[in-house]
């Protein structure tokens, strides 16, 4: 990990200063997304109930850590939106927001009297965001909908683990990142047309399973054309061979892909084999997966041979591409990781710098800040308030 600690500057500024965001949302998706505005200088306003965002009881060994990195560059406001004064107060800032963030069930926010309609009679240039499991149509559309079930639906867990084995489900909020990734593009580009004047204001339907069936790719296609349902196979791949991870003498694992022709021959001449380069099984990248068992074999019986850094210099002197299986620890430790920052260490106030992943992209002229740490509930009612000139909150967190 870098040793460069990352200290929050509140007056720094992004190129999206001057955007103001009202996230509602729970979870995982709505603050992944709220995120990549906030490390770009909008002024995001967490807008949460007095129990908080559930994100705050993600904890480990009782820290609230998932709440930490993912609160960084973030404002709070508490209200219960269940009392009228509150409601108002909401309202109140609505006038002064940009992007309005909230994923409750479909048919909630009509019910709470904020139906996009509403919203954007109230302020045409705002962008109401509306993250939900399945969208806001169809006929799953009022089913609960966290990542696990949309991970299942969408396919990814039939195409994850191995063939002899159950379906694999990732071991994290896969889908809400991938989600919230989708919804920060989405909102620029809302941005990009208000500004433009090609619209104003507008509505994002933004449903976690269809972004997470598009990273499958063209299987739909494929099975459209072939009738073929592409089956799990572990950690090779449907596509292209060699392609998987591969155990070494002291027990370590390499991750390594032939991908490409010129890479595949440069392999099996790396491992003595370079008269598989010339057996017709092998001799294109479709032939290399019909016969994934026998290329593995070869491969793998190279690298069993092998120390995993004598295997790894080997194949990269050679322009093999190929690469460690790390845990957390290692990537920590790894010089690249830490040359280009990819984790880097947060001030925290009262205990030790707190790693994190860097803000990204990269971006060399108008580059993300950190401002400010994650916020405690409520933390910034009395600085907004006072903003937006709404009367100080009385006990229970409503305005008085």
């Amino acid at each position: 990990m870098s040793e460069n600690v990352k200290r929050f500057d509140p007056a720094a500024t992004g190129p999206l200063e001057g955007i103001r965001v009202l996230d509602l949302s729970r979870l995982m998706a709505g603050n992944m997304l709220s995120l990549q505005l906030a490390d770009f200088g909008a002024d995001v306003i967490k807008i949460e109930p007095p129990e908080g965002d559930p994100l705050r009881d993600w904890k480990d060994d009782g820290l609230s850590l998932f709440w930490k990195v993912y609160g960084r560059n973030k404002r709070s406001v508490m209200l219960n939106l269940r009392d009228p004064a509150s409601m108002n107060a909401l309202w109140r800032l609505i006038e002064t927001a940009d992007v309005f963030i909230e994923n409750f069930r479909p048919g909630t926010l009509e019910k709470m009297g904020l139906a996009p309609e509403r919203l954007l009679e109230k302020n045409n240039r705002l962008i109401v965001v509306r993250i939900s499991g399945f969208g806001q149509t169809g006929p799953y559309s009022r089913l609960p909908g966290f990542g696990t079930i949309v991970e299942a639906m969408s396919g990814f867990a039939e195409r994850t683990g191995f063939p002899d084995r159950e379906p694999v489900l990732p071991p994290l909020a896969l889908a809400d990142m991938i989600a919230g990734l989708y919804g920060a593009s989405a909102t620029m580009m809302a941005l990009y047309a208000r500004q433009a004047g090609t619209a104003a204001g507008q509505v994002i339907d933004l449903s976690l399973l269809e972004p997470m069936f598009s990273v499958l790719g063209p299987e739909a296609a494929i099975f459209a054309r072939t009738g073929k349902i592409k089956q799990r196979v572990g950690s090779a791949s449907n596509t292209a061979s060699p392609r998987n991870v591969y155990k070494c003498a002291d027990g370590k694992y390499l991750a390594l892909s032939g991908s490409t022709p010129a890479v595949a021959r440069r392999i099996f001449e790396i491992i003595g084999r370079a008269d598989m380069n010339d057996d017709p099984r092998f001799a294109t990248n479709s032939d290399r997966v019909k016969n994934r068992d026998l290329v593995d074999a070869a491969v793998g019986e190279w690298f069993a041979h092998l120390d995993s850094s004598e295997a790894l210099e080997t194949m990269r002197a050679a322009g093999a591409t190929v690469g460690p299986v790390y845990n957390i620890a290692q990537a920590m430790d790894d010089p690249h990781f830490n040359e280009r920052e990819v984790i880097v260490p947060v001030e925290d106030e009262g205990a030790a710098p707190l790693p994190m992943h860097n803000i990204l992209p990269r971006l060399s002229a108008t580059p993300g800040v950190w401002r400010r740490p994650a916020p405690s509930l409520g933390e910034h009612n009395d600085e907004i308030f006072r903003e937006a000139g709404i009367a100080l909150p009385r006990a229970g967190g409503g305005p008085a």
